[in-house]
C-alpha cells in the first residue's frame, strides 16, 4: 500500500450546535433541542477513530447562557481533546456573562493557535469587532457600528447586524502566526466561525482583507469555518475555503465530519448533511 493511504493525522468537527431548550422554529428548519442527541452521535462516532481533537466551529448554544450547562457535558464523553471557537449565538447571553464565554467554553483566550504533527491550526475570533460580542461600552462596539452602517450605504449583502469584523490587532496576529509557521516549516489551518469565501450574505465585514492575506501565503491550506448553515465551498490562490453545514438544521438528519491530513491532500469524510471532499495542496 502506498504511505500516502493513511493519513498523518485526524481531527473531528461539529458546526452550529445552537443548542437551546426551545421549541423548534419549525420555518427555519432548525431543531435547537435535537442538537443535544446530534452532538452525542458525533461523539460516540469521533470515540470510534484514532483523533488529534475534535473541534466546534462556533455557534455551541443558540442562547442563554444556562445552555452551555445541558450541553457541554456531552463533550465530556468524548476520548479526544475538545476545543472550541466563539460563534455570535455563543454571546446571545446576559450582559454580565458576555466577558464568561471564552472561560465557559474551556479556551485559552478568544483567538490562539496551537500545533499538531507539524502543522499550526490558527483559531479566530470573528466576533471581536461586533454590536453583540464586546462589553457595554467598548471601543469595538462603536467601531462595529460605524462599520455596519458604511456596508450597509454601499448596499453590500453581508451588512447584517449577524456579522462582524477582527480587530486591526487581531489581523496583525494573523500575519504574524502565518510568517512565524512559514519560518518553522509549517503548514496552516485557520478556523472561524463566519465565512470569508465564496462572498456571501453571512461573510466577515472585513473578508476581503482577510481572503488576500491567507490567498497569498503558499503555507496557508485551508480556512474551516461555520455559520452558513447550508456550506458551501471555494478557492483563492491555493487556499480551500470550507464552510461546514449547520448540525441545528433539520429534525433528525446530522451534519459533522472527519478531517483526514495526508501528505499531499486532505480527505474530508461527510457524515449525514455534510460534504465528503478531496483537498489536494
Amino acid at each position: 500500500m502506498p504511505s500516502s493511504a493513511s493519513p498523518l493525522f485526524r481531527f473531528g468537527i461539529i458546526a452550529d450546535p445552537q443548542y437551546a431548550a426551545i421549541a423548534p422554529h419549525v420555518a427555519m428548519d432548525r431543531y435547537y433541542a435535537n442538537s443535544l442527541a446530534k452532538v452525542a452521535e458525533a461523539v460516540e462516532i469521533f470515540n470510534g477513530e484514532e483523533l488529534s481533537f475534535v473541534m466546534t466551529l462556533g455557534d455551541v448554544i443558540d442562547r442563554s447562557f444556562s445552555s452551555f450547562d445541558d450541553i457541554l457535558p456531552v463533550y465530556q464523553k468524548l476520548r479526544h481533546e475538545a476545543l472550541f471557537l466563539l460563534g455570535n449565538h455563543d454571546f446571545s447571553v446576559s450582559a454580565g456573562h458576555l466577558s464568561e464565554v471564552a472561560a465557559r467554553l474551556g479556551m485559552p483566550s478568544p483567538y490562539y493557535s496551537f500545533l499538531r504533527h507539524g502543522w499550526r491550526f490558527i483559531v479566530l475570533d470573528g466576533n471581536e469587532v461586533s454590536i453583540f460580542a464586546p462589553p457595554e461600552g467598548h471601543h469595538h462596539r462603536g467601531l462595529a457600528a460605524e462599520m455596519l452602517a458604511e456596508l450597509q450605504a454601499k448596499g453590500a449583502r453581508n451588512a447584517h447586524r449577524w456579522n462582524a469584523a477582527l480587530s486591526d490587532e487581531q489581523f496583525a496576529w494573523l500575519g504574524n502566526e502565518i510568517a512565524s509557521a512559514a519560518e518553522a516549516g509549517e503548514k496552516v489551518i485557520v478556523m472561524n466561525h463566519y465565512p470569508v469565501h465564496p462572498p456571501s450574505e453571512h461573510g466577515m465585514w472585513d473578508s476581503e482583507r482577510i481572503v488576500a492575506l491567507l490567498a497569498s501565503q503558499a503555507n496557508v491550506v485551508a480556512y474551516l469555518n461555520g455559520h452558513d448553515h447550508v456550506g458551501n465551498y471555494g478557492t483563492a490562490g491555493a487556499c480551500h475555503f470550507v464552510n461546514f453545514k449547520g448540525v441545528v438544521d433539520t429534525e433528525t438528519q446530522n451534519a459533522f465530519a472527519i478531517v483526514e491530513v495526508h501528505a499531499d491532500r486532505i480527505e474530508i469524510r461527510g457524515f449525514g448533511r455534510e460534504v465528503s471532499r478531496t483537498l489536494s495542496y
